[in-house]
Parts: structure tokens; sequence; C-alpha cells
């Protein structure tokens, strides 16, 4: 299934693989990418099947290179509408309770970053590179940062918007930006193991977590605890909760319904 030309979506068993074509603009974003990224999670947020989803660019060169600046049209908005592309992206990614994992296979930078920010999970190439160059064209990554703000430490993050120089991947890792990294020939087999150990988990359990994850992010410690406390009672009524103990019990694999 393609929503966009330039947007790949493709069903790879239970695993959703979103992939940007615009290779020769260092997968650069543009409008009709960001409504069919948005499109394409609102559809595998509501369908079952859907395991996970991989967010990654096509080649080897970049993940995302940001906003396509060729276009020109890159900061201009029909600012009669209160929502722009990238936010409305940003906020359905807030919605999904399916894990998207992202696959940094090169450069990640300025509207790059948000795609990996919206990430719950990221496997990153050690050739990869990270950064918001926004600044030296004149703007700032102020999107970026309702989702990046979270991800990483502040003074780090500053760095990154002011000085608008760019990271390599260990710094990357070491700051809270990816979870593994591998060389460019091991990138997919990093990323098959960390699928691995979320496919054979409780569907159920994972779906309800991350809604549970995102929605206390922001709480105060007494609001986080009476919410996580009504969250617990409802994770024991599921098919899943019930199968996963039962199968502890008898000391067998546990065979997940979703449910």
């Amino acid at each position: 299934m393609t929503i966009d030309p330039e947007l790949l979506v493709e069903r790879r068993g239970p695993v959703l693989w979103l992939t940007i074509q615009r290779e020769a603009r260092r997968n650069a974003i543009n409008g009709a990418v960001l409504d069919g990224l948005r499109q394409a999670l609102a559809q595998a947020g509501r369908d079952g099947e859907v395991r996970a989803i991989v967010l990654t660019g096509a080649g080897n060169r970049a993940f995302c290179a940001g906003a396509d600046l060729q276009s020109g049209q890159s900061f201009r908005f029909d600012y009669a509408w209160p929502y722009q592309g990238l936010a409305d992206l940003l906020r359905e990614a807030r919605r999904c309770t399916t894990p998207i994992i992202a696959r940094v296979n090169g450069a990640c930078m300025a509207g790059g970053m948000g795609l990996l920010a919206l990430c719950d999970l990221a496997v990153a190439s050690r050739h990869a590179t990270f950064g918001l160059p926004e600044v030296k064209v004149g703007v700032f990554p102020a999107q970026v940062l309702a989702a990046l703000q979270h991800q990483m430490p502040r003074r780090a993050l500053n760095e990154l918007c002011l000085s608008g120089e760019p990271i390599d991947a260990e710094r990357a890792l070491a700051i809270g930006l990816v979870n593994h990294l591998a060389e460019p020939d091991a990138l997919d087999a990093a990323l098959d193991a960390l699928l691995a150990r979320l496919l054979d988990k409780s569907p159920a359990a994972i779906r309800r977590g991350l809604y549970t994850l995102k929605q206390i992010e922001d709480m105060p410690f007494e609001q986080a605890a009476a919410f996580t406390e009504s969250q617990i009672g409802l994770f024991a009524l599921t098919e899943d909760a019930r199968e996963g103990q039962a199968a502890f019990r008898e000391k067998r694999q546990p065979n997940w319904t979703g449910r």
C-alpha cells in the first residue's frame, strides 16, 4: 500500500514500514509526506494486526534532512489554519499506541529530528549524524522541541539548538536520542533484534502500556500515581493478562490474543 509516491507504506508481517522515498533530496519532508505519515499512523493505530511501525528513509545517506529548503516554501504556512503539518503529525504519533521505531540510516537533521522524536525507540547506524541546524538559515526548531525536549538533557538540547552544529551517533547514544547503534551493514539485524523483543510480548500490555507511558509523561507525581492506580486494574482485566499468568504458572509460552 502506498499513500503517496514519495512515501512507501508496506506491511512486512505484523510490522508496518514507512519509508520516505526522496533520496535525491536526502529524504527531506514536504507537505505530502507529512500528511502521508499522519494518515499511516492513524490507520495503523486502529489496526490490531499491526504490532510495530518502522520509520526510515530510502538509501543510506539520510534518514531525513528536515524540510525541503529547495522548494522555497518550507516555512510558509496558511495562518488562517491554526494547525500545521508537522505539529499534526506529532499529535498523531502521541495518540498512537503502536510502538514506532526509528531506523536512522544516515543524516537526521532539523525536521528529521522531529521524526526521530515522535518515535518510541530508535536504532541508528554508526555513520549517522544528528543536528538542529535551523539557526544557520535564520529560523529555529520550534515545533520539534514539543517532542524532543522530553528525550534529552536540557543543556545538550540547548547546544544543538543554539549552535546549529551536528553531533555523531556515539554522542546521540550518550544523551539518549537513540537506543542502539550498529554498523551500517548490521543496521537491519539490530532492528530485527529489537523488533523480536517486542513481538513476542503481549500486544494488549504493550498497547495499554504505551498509552500509560504517554499519559503520565507530564503529570506531577500525585496525579501520575492516581492515574496508574486506575490503569493497573484495567491491565489485569485483559485476556492477555489472564493468559500470561496462566502460562507462567504452567511453565509454557503464552498464546497472546491481543485482547
